[in-house]
């Protein structure tokens, strides 16, 4: 089937008009295409080159509609860095409908009803860089919202200077955030809650339908979706950099790649969002800030859910789900596979080490993944290398209780632990080149982000070490 094919459905609007507003997008100047994921196409049930569909520029550009598309906006409000916003909504986001489970989205394609002072624009860096992170999370293996194609343009966008607009059509089973229901769990809208909340139901969780203490349970289901991401977050050294309450999947998946970025040297207090000068949104605390996140929503359901029981529920629930999935990960990553009871306690020494060296996280593991009893390669990592050698004693010991054969262990420490890792720096070398009017750079990152675990001899070039002025900066929310 070809992509333009596609026949739509649009559910969110069977819901009443407060949840969304009817908007058309405002097309680009002499839109062009960039990139298409032929990997995101498959979820549509799509075969077709997307790239060799002759209208795939217009519909991404707004200008050509699917068969059943109605386009619109949602409504939401959310905590914006801990200070509760009422009302926001898809300010630069317009929603085509949905087929096969999956809602299509166009990013940056003009103003909607929620706007407010924004230009409902996305810029082509800020765009290339959710197109390409969105279809890497999923290669890693991480819940996330994806991306089908990315079209570029000649027109212009002011931000702190002037840029060329660009749109990303991006797929999800869900679009509904925690926001969504903070909107309407306030004030006099708690029958807009409970049809919310069926419909979430419905879209997200059909299996709860008919059980006992519904909401509750759908909750729940929440509560430990989220945990399990932002474990696996922890685990690859993904900073999010904006986890406020609008910028959260409903379903737990990774949505609203803003400021993101992938440790370089590891740092447990990396701030990846020059905005956050308080670090609220630092890696390290992604945990506590994922379980604050819960609370608010739990507060936004307490019309429908009793506020005691969400409570009791997500402190039962995402402390020991975030803890059993993050260690049984960090296990794998390590190569244990027995289990021995001072495991933990040999995952936070490493840690502690990796924060004193430094080192490269990704790299670090990826060559451990090889570790055979010599030290030399790992120690080449670090120029203060005691903390290592010593960590690589007690490695050496704690690997002596493992059945595995040392090259069945490395073959699965080689599939967990990813060699392509798409860093800011390459990032940057990619849009740069992009800003020049050459998108090769985009082809190679899109392949080796759908199988980073792969060596792509061919690609050697994208996991080259971060530039000294280059490792763990800080980026802008400006998009």
């Amino acid at each position: 089937m070809k992509f333009s094919n596609l026949k739509l459905t649009t559910p969110y609007l069977e819901l009443d008009s407060i949840f969304y507003d009817k908007v058309e997008p405002t097309p680009l100047k002499k839109a062009f295409l960039i990139s298409t994921s032929q990997n995101a196409a498959k979820l549509l049930g799509v075969a077709d080159d997307v790239s060799l569909d002759e209208h795939i520029v217009n519909i991404v550009n707004g200008s050509h509609k699917l068969e059943g598309s109605e386009t619109f906006a949602m409504c939401y409000a959310g905590h914006q860095f801990g200070y509760f916003v009422p009302r926001l909504g898809d300010g630069r986001a317009i929603n085509l409908g949905k087929v096969n489970g999956q809602n299509l989205q166009l990013k940056g394609s003009g103003q909607t009803l929620y706007s407010r002072q924004g230009d409902g624009r996305a810029v082509l860096r800020s765009s290339i860089r959710e197109y390409l992170m969105s279809e890497a999370m999923h290669g890693l293996g991480i819940a996330t919202s994806r991306a089908l194609a990315l079209i570029g343009s000649d027109t212009d966008v002011a931000r702190e200077q002037w840029e060329k607009g660009a749109i990303v059509l991006r797929l999800s089973p869900t679009w509904v955030r925690f926001g969504t229901f903070e909107y309407f769990g306030r004030g006099s809208k708690q029958g807009h809650l409970q049809m919310l909340a069926d419909y979430v139901i419905e879209e997200s969780f059909p299996h709860l339908k008919g059980v006992e203490n519904l909401y509750l349970k759908m909750y729940k289901e929440i509560v430990q979706n989220t945990a399990t991401t932002v474990a696996r977050w922890q685990s690859v050294g993904f900073n999010h950099g904006v986890m406020n309450t609008d910028n959260m999947s409903i379903d737990g998946r990774t949505i609203d790649y803003g400021p993101f970025a992938f440790l370089d040297d590891y740092d447990a207090n990396y701030i990846c969002n020059h905005t956050d000068v308080e670090g609220r949104y630092s890696f390290k605390n992604q945990p506590g800030i994922a379980h604050w996140n819960l609370a608010q929503l739990a507060k936004a359901l307490s019309p429908i859910v009793n506020y005691e029981n969400a409570i009791k529920t997500l402190d039962e629930c995402f402390g020991l789900t975030y803890e059993n999935e993050y260690l049984g990960i960090m296990y794998k990553k390590m190569g244990l596979y027995e289990r021995d009871e001072k495991d933990v306690e040999l995952v936070k020494y490493m840690l502690g080490s990796l924060q004193s060296f430094p080192v490269d996280y990704t790299r670090f593991f990826r060559t451990l993944s090889r570790y055979s009893g010599d030290k030399s390669e790992l120690l080449a990592l670090v120029e203060l290398q005691t903390p290592l050698s010593e960590w690589l004693d007690e490695y050496d010991k704690r690997l002596e209780k493992e059945t595995l054969s040392q090259e069945e262990r490395q073959t699965q420490m080689l599939a967990i632990n990813p060699k392509y890792i798409l860093k800011n720096h390459i990032l940057q070398e990619a849009i740069d080149e992009a800003k020049q009017g050459s998108f090769f750079m985009i082809e190679d990152l899109l392949k080796v982000a759908h199988n980073p675990f792969d060596e792509h001899e061919e690609l050697e070039y994208l996991c080259k070490p971060t530039p000294p002025k280059a490792k763990n900066l800080k980026l802008s929310c400006s998009s």
